[in-house]
């Protein structure tokens, strides 16, 4: 401030009313100051003159200044420029500008955009629509569009540096990695019955008929031709044996009754367990091939049998309608098979695959399963566990064409406030041909959330956690774009990432159903309850999980039994959430690095249209008609999945439940003694039962934590709130100001300029150096950082780096797909596995202290 001096005042002596007399010497004036100290003040007056216009005439700081700040406020404005509202968006007002914008149309013109052509991993369409996946996060999160595309082979510094640096950087970015995983395309296959010098007697067409009525189906029907993806390149022949599902209970009552398997192909039908594990267990007992297909039993209401005509004329099964699929055995480990626990790099060593088959395999539609069936028995019995072998021989030539090829994962992240904790939303985007629900329903829900997260940046909102958004390619191949980047970035996400929000096929059926890790089980059932049902006024999304088909007519006795089965496992938990087991992208987070993961989709009941899995009829036409008319279940999921979102990631503190998750482990136990019979001692159990009563009292003791924690960190991030609201208010008058001088002089503002109250010593980061405010603060929120990394941490302590037994590339004790389930949970996989399948007493308390150690190590990170 400069200081005026007044002037020096002259008193008059005596007589002062009187004329002084004329003096011939004038009285000399005393100078108040030399002309050095007036050239000072003269170049003081105008040094600050200068700098006060000079802050008028910029009004702002460029951001290149900013760089080396660190402060709340200028992350936040150096990922929203200039054009920050008064008061950013958060809690309920952002919740509802969210669930404002998903809706039908947007979801409907989606999806016709994506599930109108094939793309098929590793093809030219897919990484077309790698592209446009990339240019969606660009366009809604605000992400300047450079002149080069950002593809960055996975292992360069580039792809490295993107992932890496989410943590430490503060506007959004979008990329994509490219990762060259091992896999293989058809070249040419048949299906013969031979007579007995060797002839063909009857050969498979192996083909789709792609009604004209559905016209992407028509178009595309020789796009992607019938095989299995990872089957083994060859030929076989031998006599045909039915193999119901295939599972191993199938194949062992087989070898009771007789037959031999050596030599022989097996036809089984599709369900129950994954693909390849119907292969490994036909391989295992000596047979040379196995064919695959869907049966209409499995279809429940909407059969031919029942009266319903056939797709596409009607709801039924079309019977040329072919499953394609991997048949990678994915409960050994999932991903590229030449690069299990690492990442799939162009130059990477490889190794021989150990989880594909050494037989080959081919996918046929009913109407050939149908004709070959007649070969073993010309009666219904032709589909019961006999044990009847066909007289004639069946022939397979399935050759394909293996190699390294490359895949996009195209990511997005949103930093936030907290940039070292991560959630990570992920759904695959290619598809065996359209894949109209697997995977595209996911996509166009995926893409709604985006549209939301969208509107939310533009309204001047940031979360609180940084989240990062995934494409994943190659998933129906094997998990392999996650897992790849899983395997990349293992540390980094150990760290980092609290939870993964995974989105397959939002909408195959009319069912809602959810599966998840326990202590997110709570906040998902909430969230449920608060987004309305998508067709039923007055109802919720949870309501949803009780739906049902509109088709009616009998079922199948036992795909009836099996339905109910797996719902009554539901209710064995309060909240009626299921549990993970494999099959989609959460696997590589939940199993291998214990990250609390979770899923979410509408499925197909017994009285629903049958779903065309795999095949060309998984079109845009039949969702329409019969998956989602209207398209209100792919918004419902969007909005289910974007608000869970919203809690996780714009909260003070994590909403986990470690103590459902703690309890829950009675019933895994209970499971375990209900099949212990007489191998694990009585003693064993009761340790093992003690230890997790040791967690559950350390958990409660954390619930009494958290409230602590976070009742005392928000009283004092109000006030700063409070304080940072004033700031803002004063800074605006300044910022009036300034913008009427520059008017008036007719000076603009430089565009890269940020507005003076992100980086002011009196805004909301100042407020820490007040008195003890800011220690207080500090350890406010340090320790409710120490809370929310207990919580966020829970999952990892079931992950042992021993991994489980033959298959060690999974690594959580808790949960794991089943060694012959493939995409079924397993709960305390292996002890459970040690006494099921092993049937190894001293393997089976191995296991079991091995878990109890584990448990207590939990407990006590939980204490300390």
């Amino acid at each position: 401030m400069v200081i005026l001096l007044d002037p020096e005042k002259y008193q008059l002596e005596e007589h002062k009313d009187e004329i002084p007399k004329p003096s011939i010497t004038p009285k000399k004036r005393r100078r108040r100051f030399s002309r050095r100290t007036k050239n000072w003040i003269r170049f003081t007056v105008f040094a600050a003159l200068s700098l006060f216009a000079l802050r008028l005439l910029q009004g702002h700081h460029s951001v290149k200044d900013l760089d080396d700040i660190d402060s709340p406020d200028v992350h936040l404005s150096k990922t929203f420029g200039h054009t920050l509202p008064a008061s950013p968006l958060v809690g309920k007002a952002a919740e509802e500008l969210f669930l404002s914008i998903p809706n039908a149309k947007s979801a409907l013109s989606a999806s016709r955009a994506y599930a109108t052509h094939p793309h098929l991993a590793g093809s030219t369409e897919d990484l077309d629509d790698a592209k446009v996946i990339l240019e969606l996060f660009q366009t809604h999160f605000g992400i300047p569009v450079s002149k080069k595309t950002p593809i960055f082979p996975a292992g360069s510094a580039e792809s490295r540096n993107a992932t890496l640096d989410i943590t430490s950087s503060f506007s959004p970015r979008a990329w994509i990695d490219v990762y060259y995983p091992v896999m293989n395309t058809p070249l040419d296959r048949s299906l013969d019955i031979l007579d007995e010098d060797g002839t063909s007697a009857w050969s498979a067409d192996l083909v789709e008929d792609g009604d004209v009525r559905d016209r992407e189906a028509a178009k595309y029907r020789d796009y992607v031709p019938t095989f299995h993806g990872f089957s083994y390149n060859g030929e076989a022949e031998g006599q045909l044996v039915y193999a119901n599902y295939g599972t191993k209970e199938d194949y062992d009552e087989l070898m009771k009754s007789g037959v031999n398997l050596r030599g022989k192909i097996a036809i089984a039908r599709y369900g129950a367990i994954v693909r390849g594990l119907k292969i490994k267990g036909a391989q295992e007992l000596g047979a040379v091939g196995v064919l695959m297909y869907d049966d209409p039993r499995n279809d429940g209401s909407a059969t031919v049998q029942n009266g319903y005509k056939p797709y596409p004329e009607g709801p039924a099964r079309n019977p040329t309608a072919v499953q394609r699929g991997s048949v990678q055995f994915i409960s050994m480990y999932p991903g590229d098979p030449t690069t299990p626990g690492y990442p799939s790099y162009e130059n990477t060593t490889r190794t021989e695959g150990t989880n594909v088959p050494s037989i080959p395999s081919l996918p046929i539609s009913w109407s050939n399963a149908e004709r070959l069936l007649e070969e073993i028995a010309a009666s219904p019995d032709s589909r019961t566990l006999t044990g009847r072998v066909s007289t004639r021989k069946v022939k397979i030539v399935n050759h394909v064409d293996t190699k390294v090829t490359p895949i996009w994962n195209t990511m997005a992240v949103i930093p936030g406030h907290i940039l070292q904790e991560v959630v990570v939303i992920g759904n695959h985007r290619d598809a065996w041909v359209m894949g109209a629900v697997d995977p595209t329903s996911g996509t166009v829900s995926l893409h709604e959330v985006v549209r939301g997260f969208g509107g939310l940046i533009r309204s001047g909102w940031k979360p609180a956690r940084t989240i990062v958004f995934a494409s994943w390619d190659a998933e129906e191949y094997g998990l392999i774009g996650s897992t790849e980047w899983g395997e990349d970035f293992a540390d980094w996400i150990s760290k980092y990432v609290v939870a993964y929000l995974n989105l397959d096929s939002s909408v195959g059926g009319s069912q809602w159903a959810a599966a998840g890790s326990p202590s997110l089980a709570h906040i998902i059932r909430q969230t449920a309850q608060d987004i309305r049902h998508p067709t039923k006024p007055g109802k919720t999304l949870l309501d949803a999980a009780e739906d049902v088909g509109p088709f009616e007519g009998p079922v199948d006795p036992d795909v009836l039994a099996e339905y109910q089965a797996a719902k009554n496992q539901l209710h064995t938990s309060e909240t009626g959430i299921g549990i993970l087991g494999s099959g989609s992208d959460f696997t590589v987070f939940l199993q291998r690095l214990g990250v609390a993961s979770c899923d979410q989709s509408f499925a197909p009941t017994p009285s629903d249209a049958a779903y065309h899995y795999h095949s060309i009829y998984d079109s845009q036409r039949w969702q329409e008609i019969y998956g989602d008319p209207g398209f209100h279940r792919h918004v419902a999921v969007a909005k289910h999945l974007g608000l869970l979102a919203l809690r996780i990631a714009d909260t003070s503190l994590l909403p986990f439940n470690t103590t459902q998750y703690a309890f829950e482990l009675d019933v895994y136990l209970d499971k375990v003694e209900s099949v212990a019979s007489n191998m694990l001692t009585n003693s064993t159990l009761s340790a093992l039962r003690e230890s997790i009563a040791g967690l559950q009292n350390a958990s409660l003791d954390l619930d009494e934590e958290k409230i602590t924690a976070q009742v005392n960190f928000e009283k004092y991030l109000q006030q700063v709130i409070k304080d940072h609201g004033r700031c803002r208010r004063h800074h605006n008058i300044m910022h009036r100001f300034s913008s009427w001088f520059k008017s008036f002089f007719g000076i603009q503002s430089h565009p890269k300029h940020l507005p003076l109250h992100c980086i002011h010593p009196f805004g909301a980061t100042a407020l820490l150096n007040k008195f003890n405010f800011g220690r207080d603060m500090k350890r406010a929120a340090k320790r409710l950082r120490k809370v929310n990394r207990k919580l966020y941490r829970f999952e990892r302590g079931f992950i042992s780096e021993e991994g489980i037994k033959d298959r060690e590339w999974y690594r959580h004790l808790g949960v794991a797909p089943g060694k012959w389930l493939g995409y079924g949970a397993t709960t305390f996989p292996a002890l459970t596995e040690a006494l099921t399948i092993e049937k190894n007493t001293t393997l089976a308390h191995y296991e079991a202290e091995r878990l109890r150690t584990l448990i207590d190590k939990l407990a006590d990170s939980l204490r300390a």
